[in-house]
């Protein structure tokens, strides 16, 4: 059995990036994402990313799915920043 690639990001929240290949699954994760909160490592706004639209999200289903594919996660995206409050 093959392990499932995850990834730990702000807050330790874990993401299954085999459901996140199926693009209606990425569809639904991206609209629930969290407006007016602090960007992460990459400064890329969750609004950005919702108002990109259908063609923003079909070329974040492709990385996925090279992601996928590969079966590795890019060493970048297994940082995270965690603020102290």
């Amino acid at each position: 059995m093959v392990a499932r690639p995850r990834l730990n990001v702000v807050l330790h929240v874990q993401i299954d990036f085999r459901d996140m290949c199926i693009f209606d699954v990425m569809s639904m994760k991206v609209e629930k994402l969290k407006s007016h909160k602090s960007p992460g490592i990459d400064q890329i706004p969750a609004e950005l990313i919702k108002a990109g639209g259908r063609t923003f999200r079909r070329a974040i289903h492709k990385l996925i799915i090279s992601i996928c594919n590969k079966e590795e996660l890019p060493e970048e995206w297994k940082e995270s920043i965690i603020v102290p409050i």
